[in-house]
């Protein structure tokens, strides 16, 4: 296979051509197309007028023009469906060919020119984004460079997850994300609904869950370390989506390409439920409360883990299976796609040890150990699921009680979970934390507001989905998950999303051969004032020093590099402020002795452009092997 890659050697300001994700074949041609008030949107069949339309409302604000579809081959912007489908590009696959007479989008399938769509606003100025009148700067005018783009993605499955159990996202929230990632040719939106610290979704037949169980106490600061509420304390935070809510925006996520994956989180990170209705548990504590955001587990370091407080369904009462029942017969007549994702990650089996119950159902079903409990309760969750003719999805925890051949695993404590589903002939979504964990600090942990791990944008475009030895076709994608324990609001949400997703959009879209980091990175800073016009905001790390030491008799050396490429790092040891006239960093240095402060800054043509970093001697000696 041909793989054409003719991007200019010039800077990525230079280049008309700065496509995230990197599409399979572009070819630069010579001249380009403009678009003016005059010009015309035309498309061939009705499939084809959903996408038309959105192009037209997607020119028309920032352009000021009136752009109106017809159908019709006389068209400055054509969208075709082939008559004769092009068994090359798929079913999202797409050809673009623009050049000064006009623009011609063809593909098999809708979503084919809907993709399409989205490279050609790439291709037009970056004030296409902008949410009012503009004006592209530089006087070239609406136009798009000539190009011929042959393309179509490597997986089926390119998904965002959403955590909006702990904090809650309004409607209007969750149509902007899946807007944002729809640009990106991502097309699975995973919305994880339910959890220890709210019921986001109605469930008609069971009242409580959102009346109770979509409410906590108000609190402030870190997840994690907030105070229990109190008793009398009102549930005043939160919220749910109504079912109607629900039906609006899959619409709103088909209309672009998207599906959405539910997922109830179960048998653990089941508090919210058990608020709502305590006798679903071992202990049946009336006292349970949704929880607010307090300390309520030990993590041993070592992956193990105790609950100081039931967040678990009882796997041995029939109640709770008609309680799964009702849940899962409601979210299934929602949401069309296959799959229900139903969680099983970070069960903790302390409750089910200890109870009677459960005692008698291993002896009857002659288990020894408690963890295979969870084998037995998510086969009978995916018996449910079955007759609702879905699919069970989980967490790759669920490997570990058995599953049936037709159930699909998400790896995320690294690529072995998948591996080992794969391996055993189940379909796989990896997202490992390794790579694709998007609630993580992104760059230096001193600067960021602190979380357990971080994971820098260019490691996600290194991930690599398919693990050397494995059968690619168990691999069906993969997906970012951002959990939002520290993620209060939307704005932060895109904080936190990008630009990672933008590299893990290329890793899911783009073919492996492709992919280079350095152009990816001039293709992202473009991308970066893409995001200034639509008022989208992003996370500035790659533009930190990275700062790393090692530590051998005694004596500690400092390492720095810069994520982006062609960057100055200068640092100061004598408690002075750093700048460009600073010593510039240029090999590993041994440190001296004493308690030195490290401040280090980098820039860019003589310009400052990260953040200062600062680091005393201890925070280096911790630093030491990393």
């Amino acid at each position: 296979m041909l793989f054409v890659l003719t991007l200019s050697a010039v800077t990525a300001q230079n280049n008309p051509v700065q496509l995230i994700p990197q599409p399979v074949e572009v070819q630069t041609l010579s001249g380009s197309f403009a678009l003016t008030k005059v010009s015309t949107i035309g498309y061939n069949k009705a499939e084809a007028r959903p996408v038309a339309d959105m192009l037209a409302q997607k020119l028309n604000t920032p352009t000021g023009f009136s752009l109106q579809p017809k159908e019709g081959k006389a068209a400055s912007v054509f969208l075709s469906l082939n008559a004769t489908p092009n068994s090359r590009i798929g079913k999202e696959g797409y050809t673009l060919e623009a050049g000064p007479k006009g623009v011609v989008i063809a593909a098999n399938q809708p979503a084919g020119l809907f993709y399409g769509m989205q490279t050609l606003l790439q291709l037009l100025p970056k004030e296409i984004e902008s949410k009012a009148s503009a004006s592209p700067s530089g006087g070239g005018g609406w136009s798009v460079p000539a190009v011929k783009i042959t393309d179509y993605p490597r997986f089926g499955w390119r998904g965002i997850m959403l955590d909006v159990s702990r904090n809650f996202f309004t409607k209007e929230d969750v149509k902007t994300y899946i807007d944002q990632m729809a640009r990106l040719k991502y097309n699975t939106f995973h919305w994880h609904l339910t959890d220890d610290n709210g019921w986001r979704i109605e469930i008609k037949s069971l009242p409580k869950l959102t009346e109770v169980g979509a409410w906590r106490v108000p609190r402030a600061g870190h997840f994690g370390a907030r105070a229990e509420p109190k008793s009398g304390e009102k549930a005043t935070v939160g919220g749910f989506y109504t079912q109607d809510d629900i039906r609006e925006i899959i619409k709103y996520a088909q209309e672009r390409n998207v599906t959405i994956v539910p997922e109830i989180d179960v048998p653990g990170h089941s508090m919210a439920a058990i608020a709502a209705y305590p006798e679903l548990s071992c202990t049946k504590n009336p006292e349970t409360k949704v929880n607010p955001g307090t300390g309520f587990s030990e993590w041993y370091g070592n992956g193990t883990f105790k609950m100081l407080i039931e967040n678990t369904l009882n796997p041995s009462d029939e109640k709770v299976y008609e309680f799964l029942d009702k849940v899962l017969t409601e979210v299934a007549a929602l949401f069309p796609n296959p799959y229900i994702h139903v969680g099983g990650d970070e069960c903790y089996k302390g409750y089910w040890k200890e109870d009677p119950g459960c005692q008698a159902l291993m002896k009857k079903l002659n288990i020894r150990h408690v963890e295979d409990l969870q084998g037995y309760f998510m086969g009978r969750v995916e018996k449910i699921l079955q007759a609702k003719g879905k699919k069970l999805l989980g967490w790759d925890e669920i490997l570990e009680g058995g599953i049936s051949p037709n159930a699909t695993v998400m790896s995320w404590r690294g690529i072995s979970g998948g591996i080992e589903a794969a391996h055993l002939g189940h379909d796989v979504v990896m997202t490992p934390t390794t790579f694709a964990y998007l609630d993580y600090n992104q760059g230096d942990p001193t600067v960021d507001p602190p979380i357990y791990a971080y994971l820098r944008t260019k490691k996600s475009y290194s991930f690599e989905p398919v693990p050397e030895g494995v059968d690619a076709k168990y691999i069906l994608g993969g997906q970012g998950n951002l959990w939002t324990e520290q993620i209060p609001t939307l704005r932060y949400a895109e904080y936190m999303t990008y630009p990672r997703s933008w590299a893990l959009a290329e890793v899911y879209w783009s073919p492996k051969e492709v992919k280079n980091w350095e152009k990816f990175a001039q293709r992202m800073e473009t991308h970066f004032e893409r995001a200034d016009v639509a008022g989208v905001n992003y996370a500035k790390a790659v533009y930190d020093a990275i700062v790393r030491t090692t530590l051998k008799d005694g004596k500690l050396t400092l390492i720095m590099e810069s994520e982006v490429p062609g960057l100055d790092i200068f640092y100061s040891i004598d408690d002075t402020m750093p700048d460009s006239h600073s010593t510039r960093y240029s090999q590993p240095l041994e440190l001296p002795e004493g308690p030195i402060t490290l401040r280090v800054v980098t820039y860019r043509n003589g310009k400052a452009i990260g953040h200062l970093i600062t680091l005393k001697r201890d925070q280096l000696e911790e630093r030491a092997g990393d």
